[in-house]
């Protein structure tokens, strides 16, 4: 009987720490999905009204500093899931 619960509780971290690396990875996915995106929109809207490149540019740049910040963030949570 205990060592069916030592094996659960085992296999519930092991599970956990799993789900935390899986979590880390889909967020890096995400933030490349989404700085790829904004760049393909940016470039699209610069060669629309090339006066206004240079804005657009300045505006892909804060908002991809933003995604990556945000990436980091939950990079950071997972990383702390799985040393915990």
């Amino acid at each position: 009987m205990l060592s069916t619960i030592i094996i659960q509780a085992v296999a519930g971290v092991a599970l956990g720490k799993l789900g935390c690396a899986i979590g880390a990875g889909v967020a890096a996915i995400a933030a490349a999905i989404g700085i790829g995106n904004i760049g393909k929109s940016s470039l699209e809207a610069g060669a629309r009204q090339p006066e206004q490149a240079g804005h657009y540019r300045m505006t892909a740049i804060i908002i991809g500093a933003l995604v990556e910040g945000a990436c980091l963030f939950a990079i950071l949570v997972c990383l702390l899931g799985i040393l915990r």
